[in-house]
């Protein structure tokens, strides 16, 4: 029932909190399933012999697989996915091992971003800057971010000779003992492809996990960039410093609700597959939203040509 002052489109309906319920919790099981068994498809694609094209076909089905397990990962960084919490580090972290994201690392510099978010304090975990101007070098630059591979394998190296530490803060010595174990952990994937390199097992490491990165890295980026991108980041109103994407039940899915930002924002425990019904209000009260993704990239592309035509202009001036 709604309250007196609680219209079906007031902005208070964003903030609503939900708990996780069996029903929201099969659904993210069913997610898990069909994203290791589209990972496992494209395994046995790309492992095919002497047919190229099921090959490409497998490393770019890998590659978007490891994209989408981060989003599924996100949904465990806010507990939103299962209901007793000790289910989330369990399955969050597997999820981020191709791709040598810690979960618990990323969950700390999430949940401060969330904390933060408009404020000089916000900075997310893959350190794209939403505040920097759309030009084309920034957007190639951070889609194709593959040295945050290199700075994961750097604090694996700092965690094994006990240097590593929390940048962005004071954390529990609980939440570094886990951020500490998960990089040391990623150390298994990696001495074991070098392994298998050297006893001539290189081509199996090459497909099924180094090309895929190649498509996973952009990929991932390309996901993220409309969360905060040409909003007000000088704002704390979720409703204007945050961008909502309607989308498709095919971006919806690939991107775990991603596209429903605001109301995550407004509600970051709320499971992902609740939101939906929240987007209304959101058409309704937010400053940035856009129809579909393509709409949200023509205007990104406009932006950039803007700032290119302004760049020209300038140092012609």
């Amino acid at each position: 029932m709604t309250t007196p002052d609680v219209t079906p489109a007031s902005p208070k309906d964003l903030f609503r909190r939900a708990k996780v319920t069996a029903a929201d919790e099969r659904v993210f099981i069913v997610k898990l399933l069909v994203a290791y068994g589209i990972w496992a498809a494209g395994a046995v694609l790309a492992l095919a012999p002497d047919a190229w094209l099921p090959r490409v076909l497998g490393v770019v089905l890998m590659g978007a697989m490891y994209s989408h397990w981060l989003e599924l990962q996100h949904q465990c960084l806010h507990h939103s996915a299962f209901r007793r919490s000790r289910w989330h580090r369990i399955v969050g972290v597997p999820l981020g091992v191709p791709m040598l994201v810690s979960y618990s690392h990323y969950r700390v510099r999430h949940l401060q971003h969330h904390r933060y978010l408009g404020t000089d304090q916000d900075s997310e975990f893959f350190g794209f800057d939403s505040r920097q101007s759309v030009t084309w070098s920034a957007l190639v630059r951070e889609a194709l971010a593959f040295g945050r591979l290199g700075s994961a394998v750097a604090d694996i190296v700092r965690c094994w000779g006990g240097r590593w530490s929390y940048d962005m803060g004071q954390i529990s010595e609980q939440r570094e003992r886990e951020v500490v174990s998960e990089y040391r952990m990623f150390a298994l994937p990696i001495v074991g492809a070098v392994v298998l390199t050297l006893l001539g097992y290189g081509e199996p490491v090459l497909w099924i996990w180094l090309l895929p990165l190649l498509v996973a890295v952009p990929l991932h980026f390309l996901v993220e960039l409309p969360e905060h991108i040409m909003c007000d980041n000088s704002s704390t109103d979720v409703l204007r410093n945050t961008r909502s994407i309607t989308g498709s039940w095919f971006s919806t899915w690939y991107t775990n609700g991603n596209n429903l930002h605001i109301e995550h924002h407004a509600a970051m425990v709320v499971p992902i597959n609740q939101l939906r019904e929240r987007h209304d209000v959101v058409l309704a009260h937010g400053t940035h939203t856009s129809p579909s993704y393509p709409q949200f990239f023509k205007a990104i592309v406009a932006e950039a040509r803007r700032n290119a035509r302004a760049g020209r202009a300038g140092g012609t001036a």
